[in-house]
């Protein structure tokens, strides 16, 4: 979400949602984990409500009593304090104001499992589906195929899955399979990735080395990072042979290229001009 409004927004709604969070149990969090996708979803699905309530020039309180109307008896009490909150708040457009619901439908699940101590599993099997859809382009192609049924890409994530990977793993990327919201499916997993790392303050560092790494050196790059950026890093690991030595590390769009592969290029491309 690249606008400040809406990040600001989002930034006041997660307070709410978190505030209220504290109050309830597992089942109360899966409630309004739910709750809040259904909502992000009726947005997807009704343009002309989702323009209204991003409009910025209508009342909060009439665009509260638009919402207050559709949604009675059909969410709880949680969901419905966090959305009232989203609503009056400002955003650029409509697509920020959908995606910021659903963002915060994620934020009760990641929180659920971060209760459970089982949030590390979830992101890192996110983070390998990525790296499998990397490996092979032909399964990315078939769940970015805008003219497949959405049925059918779910059921593809579904049987991949299926008894390899945590519910709410299983749970995210069928959603995203439903609707990646014009996105490539990738993109989407990479950014449930960041949001999972953030749930926990975390910048998220992507380390390719051409061999596995053992405890001792993936806590020093850890530890290296950490001191860098100012904040915990959570890393995830894959290994590319063809670097040939060191390391590859990217955060977000910031690459630190240390493989031999990496310095050879500059030297050609140096050697070249």
């Amino acid at each position: 979400m690249q606008h400040i409004s809406s990040r600001q927004s989002l930034e006041a709604a997660t307070s709410v949602l978190l505030t209220g969070a504290a109050t309830l149990d597992d089942t109360g969090l899966g409630a309004l984990g739910q709750d809040l996708n259904s909502v992000g979803a009726l947005l997807v699905k009704e343009p002309a409500l989702r323009r209204i309530l991003a409009d910025n020039t209508t009342e909060g309180d009439a665009k509260a009593s638009i919402v207050t109307s559709l949604l009675a008896g059909k969410v709880g009490p949680a969901a419905a304090k966090v959305v009232d909150t989203a609503i009056r708040r400002e955003w650029t457009t409509g697509a920020d104001l959908a995606e910021g619901v659903y963002r915060l439908a994620r934020t009760a699940n990641f929180l659920r499992a971060e209760r459970g101590g089982e949030l590390d599993e979830v992101e890192e099997e996110l983070f390998r589906f990525g790296r499998v859809l990397e490996a092979h382009p032909e399964l990315a192609a078939a769940l970015d195929n805008p003219t497949a049924v959405a049925a059918d890409r779910v059921a593809l994530v579904e049987r991949l899955l299926a008894g390899k990977a945590h519910g709410l793993t299983i749970s995210l990327l069928t959603a995203l399979a439903e609707d990646t919201r014009g996105r490539s499916f990738a993109h989407g997993v990479n950014d449930l990735v960041e949001q999972a790392a953030n749930r926990r303050d975390k910048v998220v560092a992507v380390i390719t080395s051409p061999v596995e790494l053992n405890t001792e050196q993936r806590n020093r790059a850890i530890a290296a990072l950490t001191k860098i950026y100012g904040r915990p890093v959570t890393a995830h690991v894959q290994v590319d042979p063809t670097l040939q030595g060191g390391l590859k590390i990217r955060v977000g769009d910031e690459v630190i290229d240390g493989s031999v592969s990496g310095r050879l290029t500059e030297l050609k491309a140096r050697l070249g001009g």
